[in-house]
């Protein structure tokens, strides 16, 4: 599973990955801002894993369920 953390290391971006610590997920991050524009985001974080998208409610549920 290939999952990928966008973020701007802002509080909400540190939470997120921390639960993804906690949890052992692997991921890559990504905090190339003019990236997160060409794919369309508006706010960080956003967890990609495979081709979804989650922003940082439901990737803290995505993250849960794991």
């Amino acid at each position: 599973m290939t999952i990928k953390l966008y973020t701007t290391h802002c509080p909400q971006c540190k939470a997120l990955e921390m639960k993804l610590n906690k949890k052992s997920i692997e991921y890559t991050t990504s905090d190339d801002v003019e990236e997160m524009k060409k794919l369309g985001f508006t706010a960080a974080p956003i967890l990609q894993v495979e081709d979804k998208y989650y922003s940082f409610s439901e990737a803290i549920k995505w993250v849960n369920a794991q």
